[in-house]
């Protein structure tokens, strides 16, 4: 003879039953310090609608476009931040290219990998130092909650809960973005700044024709999108715009 169940077992077996099933993805735990943003200066309107962009739960990439001078990094990181504040993601990681700026190579430099990332890393700590006093900064560190990361070693990493802001990018090949962008993972945010401009491999850059490739509708509906700044944005200082109008109608500048 069957036994028949009590409404308790009923009761558990229909609890389990509306358990979320999705698949377990390993995060690890969100900060618990409340961190001391400081905002140094006045946003523009398109600055502020890129960190409410960046803010949405539904935005997975953005492609960010935009001449020097319009806080790119600083408002990526600012908005990355934020996030860790809201417990949004558990990390932010900074991806660099190591192609230099310069005609020359300083070739091979020495140390361990952190110390060949540093200079590559000077932005991201600069970023940090306006927005953050020594003790979050140091709080951060102490949790690798912060961390730079040289887009050669990004081949076999998955990301999951984490802010990535993949800096330089017009200086990426497109075989590197792809690596970067198909690195991410359940509850991460991708941001990719560029300005086309200073790109140090020129033509083999593959920035602008992911950027394309993406700014449309049906990307938008996937959470992926296109953000582009102009000479507006600029508030690195006055004379800049009036540089760069220049520079642009100079022949050959790329």
């Amino acid at each position: 003879m069957s036994k028949r169940k009590t409404r308790k077992e009923d009761d558990t077996e229909e609890s389990v039953e509306k358990l979320d099933k999705s698949p377990f993805v390993y995060q690890r735990d969100k900060i618990k310090k409340e961190l001391e943003i400081k905002q140094n200066y006045d946003l523009t309107e398109n600055q502020l609608k890129l960190i409410d962009l960046i803010l949405d739960k539904n935005t997975k990439i953005v492609f960010m476009n935009g001449p020097a001078g319009t806080s790119k990094t600083y408002v990526s990181i600012l908005a990355g931040l934020m996030l860790l504040n809201k417990r949004s993601v558990s990390d932010i990681l900074y991806i660099r290219s190591i192609a230099e700026s310069a005609s020359k190579s300083l070739g091979s430099l020495p140390g361990e990998i952190g110390d060949k990332m540093a200079p590559f890393l000077q932005p991201l700590e600069d970023k940090l130092s306006e927005m953050l006093d020594k003790p979050d900064i140091d709080v951060l560190k102490k949790e690798n909650r912060i961390a730079g990361m040289p887009v050669n070693y990004l081949r076999g990493t998955s990301f999951n809960a984490k802010y990535i802001v993949c800096d330089e990018a017009q200086s990426y090949t497109k075989k590197e973005l792809v690596t970067v962008i198909t690195r991410l993972g359940k509850y991460s945010k991708l941001i990719l700044c560029a300005d086309p401009l200073q790109s140090d491999i020129h033509e083999k850059s593959g920035f602008m024709p992911l950027f394309d490739l993406f700014n449309d509708e049906s990307s938008r509906e996937q959470g992926i999108h296109c953000f582009s700044f102009t000479k507006d944005d600029i508030v690195r200082s006055g004379v800049l715009k009036y540089i760069l109008e220049r520079i642009e109608n100079m022949p050959n500048y790329m």
